[in-house]
């Protein structure tokens, strides 16, 4: 069933920012693709590693103008149509709205079409942009080339804090934004939506301060390593067991958008989600 995802989140920064953030090509390379041209209102074109199906650029530019984009993305062999919004709040916050349509929660889940990884995409990317305008260190992207899932980041926290945010039921959905159920013991269940929700996923491997390994069957096993200096953690994110023909790329891309979260949550002593809503609809 074809529905349009959205994603909205809440930047702390003017919308003349925010804009130039999203239509400067040598901004979009930091935030967003490995590649990218803009010539508006002509041209908007991203593509490269970090960009799903991302060989050459497969868009085209259909408006543009001082507050919205909006272009055609083809994604295996469909055109989707991508809008991005800016909405000014208050001279120093800004909503940026990210739409796309041909969205498959079911191919999201399968990993049958590409175009299962667009909301997770568009997630990171988000996150990146955000971090980018705070002037703040980005979360690596996902390279959608490869089978070696793989992050790593620096924490400004301790290890037991931040093992315990990623263990904790309460803590873990509130900076991942959404609910999850979490029993902190091997064998204990890992269920998104709460423990009452179905097929969770178990937790194979926990060592306090220091690791948990979690199986979610079919996109594999995530290991979450900790590692303490001088009061930060090196977090290192690893994705196993999987297809190598067909990595879980849309799994791995919300995760790797959940630790932006996870290190702002305890970085920023003025927290809050960055998130206005995440939002799908059928069409």
């Amino acid at each position: 069933m074809s529905e349009t995802m959205k994603v909205s989140a809440r930047a702390a920064a003017p919308i003349a920012e925010v804009r130039r953030a999203v239509t400067d090509a040598a901004v979009l390379r930091i935030w967003l693709a490995e590649h990218a041209e803009v010539d508006l209102p002509h041209r908007y074109e991203f593509w490269g590693r970090y960009t799903p199906a991302g060989d050459a650029p497969h868009q085209r530019l259909l408006d543009a103008d001082g507050h919205t984009l909006r272009f055609l993305w083809t994604l295996d062999g469909v055109d989707t149509t991508v809008e991005i919004a800016l909405e000014e709040e208050t001279a120093s916050s800004t909503v940026i709205s990210v739409s796309q349509t041909h969205f498959d929660f079911q191919e999201a889940l399968s990993g049958s079409s590409i175009r299962g990884v667009t909301q997770t995409f568009w997630a990171l990317a988000v996150a990146n942009l955000f971090d980018h305008l705070e002037g703040r260190e980005l979360t690596p992207k996902c390279d959608f080339t490869s089978s070696d899932l793989r992050a790593e980041l620096l924490i400004d926290a301790s290890p037991d804090a931040v093992f315990h945010s990623l263990t904790d039921s309460e803590e873990a959905s509130a900076w991942f934004g959404y609910p999850i159920g979490i029993e902190p013991r091997v064998g204990g269940r890992f269920a998104m939506g709460g423990l009452d929700a179905p097929n969770p996923a178990k937790i194979l491997d926990l060592e306090p301060g220091r690791r948990v390994s979690v199986d979610w069957g079919r996109p594999g096993v995530q290991t979450w390593e900790l590692e303490g200096s001088d009061g930060k953690t090196r977090l290192t994110l690893v994705q196993s067991g999987f297809d190598a023909e067909q990595p879980p790329y849309g799994a791995w891309t919300g995760t790797v958008a959940g630790v932006t979260q996870l290190r702002r949550f305890h970085e920023l002593p003025d927290w809050q989600p960055i998130w206005v809503g995440m939002e799908s609809s059928v069409s």
